[in-house]
């Protein structure tokens, strides 16, 4: 009773918390000044009319590397958990192995094959002297077995889902790497279209699920993509204003597909490198 009490009480402080949150709020009639500086300033400074990516790419470019870098710490952190699951169950056929090996070898001794001569005399005579009940627990045995077989088979995507796939897949990673490298102009970025990217690798694990990610390869792209990254933000802090400046490259022509400086490319890293560490994620939840 006293838990009820004390849950209700939580209830309606948070309800009236939230209800003086709602009418306190006033809607902005216009920009604060940091919000009016970025708005103005930053197409005219970066040369880029995607405000947003912009700020992220360039003035909070401390902040997008480490959200990378939590990322990445994520990925590896997954990794190493599910990887000795899956060396436990590769250790468990060998270990399987060599049991019955010694088992054979066992069942090679003058006793053993005496002892196994009598349980198949035993099993003879308990066969002769079957029941027609006992018959019928063999054939419900076997229509287990079959609705088993039958149920695993059902575990199997359909042929609409892989159909699906098969039509939607090419679909997802072209917008994916539209997403990535339209980012400077409109609504998109490398974190949103990696995103995209590992929904279309995901796709593909649920359509097939015997098919395989090449972690090794993903790993890879995704170290240099990580390098490269980081190599652009040197760059800009010698030949330009900071670390991961852009404007060590011509800005320009604002709203060009080729333009912003070294946005689009930063932009494009950071896709590829989201998107094999999504990708990774998935793959090691997999299996």
């Amino acid at each position: 009773m006293m838990r009820h009490i004390v849950v209700a009480l939580v209830v309606v402080l948070f309800g009236l918390i939230f209800a003086r949150l709602i009418g306190s709020y006033v809607e902005l009639s216009a920009l604060r000044p940091l919000a009016t500086q970025y708005v103005i300033e930053a197409p005219r400074d970066l040369g880029t009319p995607n405000i947003i990516t912009g700020i992220l790419i360039t003035y909070r470019g401390f902040d997008t590397l480490g959200e990378v870098a939590v990322l990445f710490m994520v990925a590896a952190s997954i990794g190493l958990l599910l990887k000795k699951d899956e060396t436990k169950s590769t250790n468990a056929p060998t270990l399987a192995a060599k049991a019955t090996g010694a088992r054979r070898a066992a069942a090679n001794t003058p006793a053993a094959k005496a002892a196994a001569a009598r349980a198949a005399s035993v099993a003879a005579n308990r066969a002769a002297s079957a029941t027609p009940a006992s018959a019928g627990t063999a054939l419900a045995g076997a229509a287990a077995s079959e609705a088993d077989s039958a149920e695993a088979q059902a575990g199997e995507p359909s042929e609409i889902v892989r159909t699906g796939t098969d039509v939607l897949l090419p679909l997802i990673f072209t917008f994916g790497a539209y997403v990535i490298v339209n980012g400077h102009l409109s609504a998109g970025g490398g974190f949103q279209g990696g995103a995209i990217v590992a929904s279309g690798a995901m796709l593909m694990l649920l359509a097939r699920p015997g098919s395989r990610l090449n972690v090794a390869l993903l790993s890879v792209i995704e170290s240099f993509a990580g390098v490269l990254y980081v190599s652009l933000g040197i760059v800009g802090l010698i030949f330009a204003a900071g670390f991961l400046d852009p404007r060590f490259l011509p800005r320009g022509e604002l709203g060009a597909f080729v333009s912003a400086g070294a946005i689009p490319l930063i932009s494009a890293l950071l896709g590829i490198k989201v998107g094999a560490e999504l990708s990774v994620i998935i793959d090691r939840f997999r299996s």
